[in-house]
């Protein structure tokens, strides 16, 4: 009881010194931590590790609309995670069918108007979780006041081997000439194409690497660490990071 009054003093104290007008428009993350949390908490079954990841997205979600954070793109499953146990990968799969259904009347996605997209292959996906995805992306297709992107079947790698073969094809098409082509145009044929790249990219539970997250797209992000494991993330934590971001001064080259 006393420890949760001592955060929730500490979560005002940091927030009171905030900017609004500093706050970063597109916030990404890599959720890390889910597999070493199941281990931790007594070998509980790795899925269950990703259930709770599921409901610390879902706070991020909140604290970052509270924020006025109106991005945000959290790193769900790489192609490389295909690789994993069949077990957790089957676990994932149900995962992701199950939140994508829940998200299609979801009061508070609807209520903030929140556009939820899927970025990656997700023909590499199971027929049901394409299914799920379409669902969501269907029931909120029409906001545009804030947006969460949830890369599933992601590699960075391809992304950018996937814009380049689209521009190639509009090429060979006749629609666009060699000349046409420029960072705005690769931009543009992104997974992510139409949205601003992102200001901040977090990382939980204590690695320091982007393991192949939005590589285009990171080129001028500010980069924070923290050593929380992501089912484990607090709002401090999470108010921490945008602090740092806040009392850096942004530099765009060398």
């Amino acid at each position: 009881m006393g420890e949760n009054i001592i955060y929730k003093i500490y979560e005002w104290y940091i927030s009171k010194d905030l900017e609004p007008s500093k706050m970063p428009k597109h916030v990404a993350i890599i959720m890390d931590g889910n597999r070493r949390y199941a281990k931790l908490q007594g070998n509980i079954d790795v899925v269950k590790g990703h259930e709770f990841g599921v409901d610390t997205l879902e706070k991020v979600l909140d604290w970052s609309i509270d924020l006025g954070i109106e991005i945000i793109t959290a790193y769900a499953f790489s192609t490389e995670n295909f690789n994993r146990a069949p077990h957790e990968v089957e676990g994932l799969m149900k995962l992701f069918v199950k939140n994508f259904k829940r998200l299609v009347n979801h009061e508070k996605i609807h209520k903030n108007e929140v556009k939820v997209q899927v970025v990656g292959r997700t023909e590499l996906l199971p027929d049901d979780v394409k299914e799920a995805i379409a669902e969501a992306e269907k029931a909120t297709e029409k906001y545009n006041k804030r947006f969460l992107n949830l890369a599933i079947g992601y590699d960075g790698r391809l992304e950018i081997i996937d814009s380049f073969k689209k521009i190639i094809k509009d090429v060979q098409d006749g629609k666009i000439t060699i000349d046409d082509v420029n960072e705005e145009l690769v931009s543009k044929n992104l997974y992510t194409g139409g949205l601003d790249d992102p200001n901040l990219i977090i990382r939980t539970s204590g690695e320091e690497r982007l393991s192949g997250f939005l590589l285009w797209q990171s080129s001028y992000s500010e980069l924070y660490f923290c050593e929380t494991l992501w089912p484990e993330l607090r709002k401090v934590d999470f108010l921490r990071a945008i602090r740092s971001y806040q009392e850096r001064e942004r530099r765009f080259g060398v």
